[in-house]
């Protein structure tokens, strides 16, 4: 089935933000995360950007891989903020097509290319030099739709209890937006 975009989405060009401030791959309280941002795009899209950190090295001066799939996961995994479904990552295929150098942004655009049932197909594309520059990774996922509990049933209490007690709806609601 064709994906639709949730009518309460975000409007393109809008600036997701993080979904959780510990999360590693968008939270801000990660000092050694990768702070990815992401913007919804036109349909069921995204574009996101990271920079890539001393800390995310892998071999001398370049992104560890990884890393690179992290940010590939996160961006796939924002996508389920457009449907508004919960969902967790159950498959992720990778492509490593050049190193990623430090200090290197990773421009990242993703979207979702069908819905059947509980499953979710993404793909995403992450370039060096813009985002028309050549072709980093790539990646194609499945996430499968999960219901809140499978958060509450298997994190650590207390994280999930701060995020239930967070005042801001949105963000209680988003921190449970991604992967398993």
């Amino acid at each position: 089935m064709r994906p639709v975009r949730h009518p309460d989405a975000p409007a393109p060009g809008e600036l997701l933000g993080a979904h959780y401030g510990q999360c590693f791959g968008c939270g801000g309280d990660q000092p050694h995360g990768l702070h990815l941002e992401a913007r919804a795009g036109e349909g069921v899209s995204l574009t996101a950007e990271f920079t890539v950190q001393p800390a995310h090295q892998g071999a001398p001066g370049l992104a560890h891989g990884g890393v690179l799939t992290s940010a590939l996961d996160e961006t796939l995994g924002s996508l389920n903020w457009l449907l508004r479904t919960i969902a967790v990552t159950g498959r992720l295929e990778t492509d490593f097509v050049r190193p990623v150098p430090v200090g290197t942004t990773l421009h990242l655009e993703a979207e979702v290319t069908a819905v059947a049932g509980r499953k979710i197909y993404s793909t995403a594309t992450g370039r060096v030099g813009g985002p028309g520059g050549p072709v980093a990774v790539r990646a194609d996922a499945l996430f499968v739709e999960v219901k809140v509990d499978h958060f509450v049933d298997h994190g650590r209490q207390q994280e999930i209890q701060a995020a239930m007690n967070d005042p801001d709806q949105v963000r209680r609601a988003r921190a449970f937006e991604v992967n398993p």
